[in-house]
């Protein structure tokens, strides 16, 4: 197997594997020894369902944690440079993105180490796809900020961006948080901005819908409190 950085994507939730990744991504696997990885214990659960087989105690997993310091980083690929194939896996979907793997692959790029990334979902893309906004030119902005006061001058500064560059705008937050930044977003938004939530995306639970942001205070708002969500505001 060649020496590579391989960026191995995951479910997005409880999907079914055959779902969302295909065959080739588990070939892959079965042959790497090594991995970085956002979570070992979700790791190692996500690695057992994509082949019971594999010997987990044989493996060397690097944790790269929520804070991770990238400094580390360098060490970890040091099995790479020995010739030996490293895996990159993220706690949901494609790792580099939104993901403290992109500072792995930033190092691997400047030493010339080859990186590969293996084809998964990813629930920008996805919600993107869905949304019917303008998918040429678009824009992830990660978490607004929490104070409510600033939260609303970014929200309106994003949609100002919308309008002004005709370009999507996409946030996440804490699925605990998915309430009350819904309820900013309607309260700062300008009535006719359409306004997307992408809840639950590939999973049973997959929730799509846009709508103005009058249209959407016409209606009972769903529940997003334990669903991990994308909001996209768009003219």
């Amino acid at each position: 197997m060649e020496p590579a950085l391989y960026l191995i994507p995951v479910t997005l939730g409880d999907t079914p594997l055959s779902r969302v990744l295909p065959d080739y991504n588990a070939e892959i696997i079965r042959g790497i020894k090594h991995f970085i990885v956002e979570d070992v214990r979700s790791a190692r659960r996500f690695l057992k369902k994509v082949d019971r087989d594999i010997d987990i105690d044989g493996l060397t997993f690097f944790a790269m944690g929520k804070h991770a310091a990238p400094e580390q980083f360098a060490a970890y690929l040091r099995p790479l440079e020995q010739g030996l194939p490293v895996g990159v896996i993220s706690e949901a979907g494609c790792p580099a993105v939104a993901d403290p793997g992109a500072d792995v692959v930033a190092i691997a790029q400047r030493k010339g180490l080859r990186v590969v990334p293996l084809v998964g979902p990813s629930s920008m893309i996805l919600a993107v796809m869905a949304s019917g906004f303008n998918g040429q030119s678009f824009a992830f902005n990660g978490y607004l900020p929490i104070d409510p006061p600033e939260r609303v001058r970014r929200i309106k500064a994003l949609e100002q961006r919308a309008y002004s560059e005709h370009q999507t705008q996409l946030f996440i937050e804490t699925p605990y948080r998915n309430a009350k930044l819904f309820d900013t977003l309607l309260q700062a938004c300008r009535p006719q901005t359409r306004l997307c939530v992408a809840a639950g995306i590939t999973c049973p639970e997959e929730f799509i819908k846009t709508r103005t942001v009058q249209d959407w205070k016409k209606r009972p708002l769903p529940d997003l409190s334990k669903i991990p969500a994308i909001f996209l505001i768009y003219p």
